[in-house]
């Protein structure tokens, strides 16, 4: 890994940490959001020429926090902090800091954190958003994108998220039992939007975004910390624990996406799947199913099959109906459609997926599956057409190359 590289995925996977202290100390998302951005560009400039700090987090919380004093003091016209020198001059500060983050007064920064921005006060869909914003750092893009929304009508979103926090003078605590309970579904939300947008990488060159994925992870298991007796939480992190686990066969040597089908399975990373198919296990011994466990059913059943004519595409199918009802969700049919074509044949899954159509006219994925169908039943020309609106709603070069290929087929044939 590049040095460039690695102080990226260090500020990444610190964000969580530094935000929340920051917006403990400032109480404020946006000066939070600012002093973070501020000790991002000073941890370019000096880390490549000083070297890491020992504790990233403890660095960027000090320097944040040091920042954003020194910007509220020039709005107030008091007296700056000492020259960048003097700030940089971390050492006995930085140990200090760092102790202080094992202390029982940051251990749950990232959890309130959290908490805060999915607060009931906010509608659901702008608890996730400021959420993805806030704790995790995506870009507008990228959040309208795991939305299916424009840029526009996602950055106004947060920004009255943002104005609605603040108005409603929301406390900087880790909130009771209730609260923690009602806002649950929101946060494992969060994560699990983070997750995909890691997993499908719409906002980048790379059609998979491995820090972001594991970042996910990361905060679920912290949840299930605070949790430990959820079976929906237990559902949430097996069910990442098996995607993820296949990261390593998703691509070939030249960067095209691997189908499921076409996987190399002695790729995949078996201690993953081992922790992923306990967590099933254990969360459908509480007999609460939920939308979570049963997604993590299905891939439990994909991980289970040692070959890919092993898998059990009735039951996957049934399990999708199961989270149909649970979940009504045009993407949760057109998956379900998948399964259906494995089992029953093109035409009953095209039957099912041309409802959908208007619903799903801007998802590159509609257009990939109703273009194998059509193929799949000899309709090359139909074929051709959906394909072409395929590639022109890829997100990544990768997406774009895996729908060529099924245009070459069809001129080859």
């Amino acid at each position: 890994m590049s040095e460039i590289a690695w102080i990226e995925t260090t500020l990444t996977s610190a964000r969580p940490q530094v935000m929340g202290a920051l917006l403990r100390y400032f109480r404020d998302l946006d000066r939070a959001e600012e002093a973070f951005q501020e000790a991002c560009l000073r941890a370019m400039k000096s880390w490549p020429v000083k070297g890491p700090p020992r504790d990233p987090a403890a660095w960027l919380i000090f320097v944040g926090r040091n920042a954003a004093l020194d910007s509220v003091r020039r709005d107030s016209r008091n007296t700056a902090l000492p020259e960048e020198a003097a700030l940089s001059d971390l050492e006995d500060v930085e140990a200090d800091m760092a102790e202080r983050l094992d202390d029982a007064h940051y251990r749950d920064d990232i959890l309130r954190l959290m908490f805060i921005c999915c607060h009931p006060d906010l509608p659901a869909t702008q608890q996730v958003a400021l959420a993805l914003r806030i704790v995790s750092g995506l870009s507008v893009r990228e959040i309208a994108s795991a939305f299916l929304v424009n840029e526009k009508a996602m950055e106004q979103r947060i920004t009255r998220a943002k104005r609605r926090v603040t108005g409603a003078n929301v406390p900087f605590a880790a909130p009771g039992a209730v609260e923690r309970a009602e806002r649950l579904a929101a946060v494992a939300a969060m994560i699990y939007l983070i997750f995909n947008e890691g997993y499908s990488a719409s906002g980048g060159e790379t059609p998979v975004r491995a820090p972001l994925c594991e970042e996910a992870i990361r905060l679920a298991r912290l949840l299930l910390r605070l949790f430990p007796a959820e079976p929906e939480i237990m559902g949430l992190l097996a069910l990442m624990l098996l995607q993820h686990a296949r990261t390593a066969a998703r691509l070939d040597a030249e960067g095209n996406i691997v189908l499921l089908e076409d996987q190399d399975r002695t790729l995949w990373n078996r201690s993953k799947i081992t922790e992923g198919l306990a967590l099933v296990d254990k969360a459908m011994r509480h007999r609460e199913p939920g939308p979570y466990q049963v997604q993590a059913a299905i891939a439990a059943l994909h991980a289970r099959a040692a070959k890919p004519e092993e898998t059990d595409w009735h039951e996957i199918s049934l399990l999708y109906r199961t989270l149909e009802r649970m979940q009504p969700s045009p993407v949760i049919t057109l998956n379900r459609a998948v399964a259906v074509f494995k089992s029953e044949g093109a035409d009953a899954a095209l039957e099912l997926i041309e409802p959908l159509a208007d619903r799903l006219s801007g998802y590159f994925y509609f257009h990939g599956v109703r273009g194998a169908l059509l193929k799949e039943l000899g309709r090359e020309a139909e074929a051709r057409i959906s394909f072409d609106k395929a590639i022109s709603l890829a997100r990544t070069p990768a997406e774009a190359s895996h729908i060529r290929e099924h245009i070459d087929r069809l001129a080859a044939g």
